[in-house]
């Protein structure tokens, strides 16, 4: 199944040795067992594998029989970990307003994640949800902990510290550690095995202005952040086509919703693939392709599901979609990679 890689700032495993040693473990240790010298998870600069860093915290909470140490990573790191634009963040206008910041330029800490204020998956009118996510397939729980728990706390940091309404949060995986654990983190009830990774917090405290915000400041740390690290420093065309392979279905892929997890407008998003050599249809075919190919040469699924999964109306679209990639009928490419 789809399952990618990407880089990822090292910064994200700073201080793993020490909540090792913390808990009884060697730190350094463990980490040097994987490649990787502790030095570097100071270097703003230095790049590791998010596979591996997602690898690193399930082996890591296995080796010591801590199944929330997700959480106690959050609980540990520096959300100032994100440079300039923690700075960015800190000295928006509203926290609305700093979470579209951390929307658009979250790439900076790896091309991999997404974060983005949605509608309340619970349906309720006076709540919206930060949805937190990553681009490489099936994401570790572990890793979502700690994602989802650095994201609460830089929500809080942005609120000045204080607790900001959390009203429940969401996770797509069972519940690793006792679900009081989970409570005294997040200060709220958890629910476990939903769809995605969620907060859910009240609309309103979008609109929650931020003391002692500094437009300057803000206005240097985004300059800084579109001349070193705009959009045109990462494989926009590869960004767009994994997350179109993860929106695939029933309902067409959508331009708008592409680019607005990328944090760019439409109009942007499509010259910046232009400059690449690519459009954006061209970019939904070549997903369902490669969908298509993997779910009839390792999957056993009907051919209607196979379409349903893609995105295609009916069985023949995709007969048709399937000769025109391959050259073949969708039985026959199965037959072919069993043989």
């Amino acid at each position: 199944m789809h399952d990618k890689d990407f880089p990822i700032r090292a910064t994200i495993l700073r201080g793993l040795p020490a909540v090792m040693t913390e808990l009884g473990g060697a730190g350094s240790e463990f980490l040097e067992a994987y490649g990787i010298e502790e030095r570097i998870t100071a270097e703003d600069e230095a790049y590791i594998s998010f596979r591996l860093v997602e690898r690193i915290l399930e082996d890591a909470a296995e080796t010591l029989g801590v199944p929330d140490f997700g959480l106690k990573m959050a609980a540990q790191q520096d959300p100032r970990i994100l440079g300039p634009l923690a700075i960015a963040m800190e000295n928006s206008s509203t926290i609305g307003d700093a979470l579209t910041c951390a929307g658009r330029f979250l790439f900076v800490l790896s091309p991999a994640l997404s974060h983005e204020v949605i509608e309340d998956p619970d349906g309720n009118a006076g709540v919206v949800a930060i949805h937190y996510a990553s681009s490489t397939g099936a994401s570790s729980p572990q890793a979502v902990d700690y994602g989802l728990g650095m994201v609460h706390r830089i929500v809080a940091l942005v609120s000045g510290g204080e607790p900001y309404g959390l009203r429940s949060v969401q996770l797509p995986h069972p519940a690793l550690a006792s679900e009081t654990a989970y409570r005294d983190f997040f200060k709220t009830n958890v629910l476990f095995d939903r769809p995605q990774a969620v907060l859910r917090l009240p609309r309103h405290h979008l609109s929650v202005p931020l003391s002692g915000a500094n437009e300057l400041l803000r206005n240097i740390a985004i300059d800084y952040l579109e001349k070193h690290f705009g959009p045109a420093e990462v494989p926009v065309a590869e960004l767009v086509k994994e997350i179109l392979v993860g929106q695939m279905g029933p309902e067409q892929p959508d331009l708008s919703k592409v680019s607005r997890i990328l944090g760019l407008h439409p109009r942007r998003l499509q010259r910046l693939l232009v400059d690449e050599g690519f459009r954006f249809k061209e970019l939904v075919d070549s997903a369902r392709r490669e969908q298509a190919q993997d779910l009839i040469v390792n999957t056993d699924l009907p051919f209607s599901i196979v379409a349903d999964r893609v995105g295609l109306c009916e069985q023949a679209s995709l007969t048709r979609a399937v000769r025109r990639w391959f050259g073949t009928s969708p039985s026959r490419l199965r037959r072919m990679s069993s043989t």
